[in-house]
């Protein structure tokens, strides 16, 4: 992926939150996505980072060992967290975060998000496709999770 589009700085009246959910599908967390963030959270807000270790489906309709992740994936995916908590840290926000597997991330996602008592979610897309064939890739669980959400979903498009 290459650089991220620029952050617009924020303008009066721009919603703030005090509890945000900063997710990933598994990509990694753009700095883009970090400064959207920063840019949203209230002073003293909290940031709770949540990362998905994709399950890659079911063999014979049953829960394969091999198609979980294994400890490089996972290890991976710990890397992305520990790293983000690092940077929004450096920028002054508390935060917390962890990695969960699962098949049906956008659902992992919100159950999360409603779960730390989040106000809005924070996620790196890809820019929109054709939605016929967007559904059949793991790279739109962000829209997914836009269409889906009850609360803001503000996602940074990498291009």
């Amino acid at each position: 992926m290459s650089a991220t589009a620029p952050v617009a700085e924020p303008t009066a009246g721009q919603a703030r939150f005090r509890r945000i959910l900063l997710a990933s599908e598994g990509r990694p967390i753009p700095p883009a996505a970090v400064a959207r963030t920063v840019e949203l959270a209230e002073p003293g807000a909290n940031v709770h980072v949540f990362t998905i270790a994709r399950i890659h489906g079911t063999a014979f309709g049953m829960p394969s060992p091999g198609l979980f992740p294994n400890k490089k994936e996972w290890a991976a995916q710990r890397d992305i967290v520990g790293k983000t908590i690092k940077r929004l840290e450096r920028k002054g926000l508390a935060a917390d975060g962890h990695v969960l597997g699962t098949r049906n991330a956008w659902k992992k996602i919100l159950e999360e998000a409603k779960k730390e008592g989040c106000e809005a979610i924070v996620m790196a897309a890809d820019p929109d496709r054709n939605r016929m064939t967007a559904n059949m890739m793991w790279s739109q669980e962000p829209q997914r999770v836009r269409r889906r959400a009850k609360l803001p979903v503000y996602l940074v498009v990498e291009d």
